[in-house]
């Protein structure tokens, strides 16, 4: 991997005008064939303007709880192209886990090791751009999750942003995120604190959520969290449409949750149709003349009419062709991993390629 020196000296090269007979111009600027989140279309594009997949509770993927929310683990979503993984945390003994409203009812492990996933793939696949959403169960201090982060190896790819907060034109191109490897944008939902910690982003100045848990499946594009956000910040903001219907239940006696329904899954992340996250991202394009940024779903795979669906309503808002065989849990790994194992020479000449598109455009 470049290292920050040769990065920052790559992206600081100004592509020179070149003369000839009749006067001066400008030499064409390399065109980009390097893959961004898996599109060379989308290397010159911001993170606030792509819209991407995120898997609600991420970690929650036991079979036969009834509290899980994904069939497949965090590498595989990965994989399939998940590029938002979401999960809520507990403080247990001390050390931050990931656990389902209790961690009597479902307890995926410690923080740590879930995110210690995410960086082999990060580290596998270089030309990727990953967010990660945790929330804050417990709403204790941010300082209680920095053992954990840096423990996992996330924070050395973690993105610090130039100012707080950040607003839609103040985000990079995914080929600057890529060039710098600042490729983790790490959110928290309350109790984030950037000034103390950077690299971990508080998520409400920052991004807006439809109606979080949501129980209707008319799934109305509105801001509910953070609550009373003017209409004129909310159309500065990156947001994330909640699209995961859910049936609440009775559990352990006296606790009561939310589960994913799964009568209507396929339909609800299907590409048309009523309750279908295809006529929500629609509804929200409308609504708000851009399309979200993210699109959060429980069981991605499950869709209609074909698994995977869900990457093609992604796909329809970012005007690029999904190859929907791909999907779902059949990916051992992405292009880009087998360039990371190719001749360093030839990983290198990939980097270089795309800094001389990121400084050109």
């Amino acid at each position: 991997m470049m290292n920050a020196a040769q990065s920052s000296a790559l992206l600081g090269t100004r592509v020179q005008s070149t003369a000839n007979a009749t006067g001066t111009q400008s030499a064409p600027g390399p065109s980009n064939t390097v893959p961004c989140n898996g599109y060379p279309e989308f290397c010159n594009r911001k993170y606030s303007n792509i819209t991407m997949i995120t898997a609600h509770n991420s970690p929650f993927d036991i079979p036969n709880n009834v509290a899980s929310n994904q069939e497949f683990g965090v590498l595989a979503q990965l994989n399939d192209g998940v590029r938002m993984v979401q999960g809520q945390t507990h403080i247990v003994n001390g050390v931050p886990h990931l656990c389902h409203t209790s961690c009597d009812l479902l307890d995926a492990g410690p923080l740590e090791w879930w995110l210690a996933n995410v960086t082999e793939w990060l580290n596998a696949n270089p030309y990727e751009v990953v967010t990660i959403l945790i929330g804050n169960g417990d709403y204790v201090p941010v300082t209680e999750f920095t053992d954990s982060l840096q423990q996992s190896g996330i924070v050395d790819m973690a993105y610090v942003p130039p100012q707080i907060p950040m607003n839609l034109t103040s985000w990079p191109t995914l080929g600057e995120m890529i060039v710098t490897n600042q490729r983790a944008v790490i959110f928290m939902d309350y109790d984030a604190n950037q000034t103390l910690v950077p690299y971990v982003l508080d998520e409400f100045s920052q991004m807006w959520e439809t109606p979080f848990d949501p129980t209707d499946p008319t799934f109305p594009c509105v801001v509910q969290r953070p609550p009373n956000l003017a209409h004129n910040d909310a159309e500065n903001r990156l947001y994330m449409i909640n699209h995961n219907l859910n049936d609440n239940i009775t559990l352990l006696g006296t606790l009561n949750i939310l589960v994913p329904n799964l009568t209507n899954i396929a339909n609800t992340n299907g590409i048309s149709g009523f309750t279908s996250a295809g006529l929500s991202a629609q509804q929200c394009l409308g609504n708000w003349s851009r399309p979200p940024n993210f699109i959060n779903v429980d069981y991605y795979n499950r869709g209609n009419p074909y698994n995977g669906s869900i990457f093609e309503v992604a796909a329809q808002q970012n005007g690029v062709s999904y190859d929907h065989d791909r999907c779902c849990g059949k990916s051992q790994g992405l292009t880009s991993a087998a360039m990371l194992l190719a001749p360093q020479g030839a990983f290198l000449a990939g980097i270089v390629a795309l800094a001389m598109f990121v400084i050109s455009s």
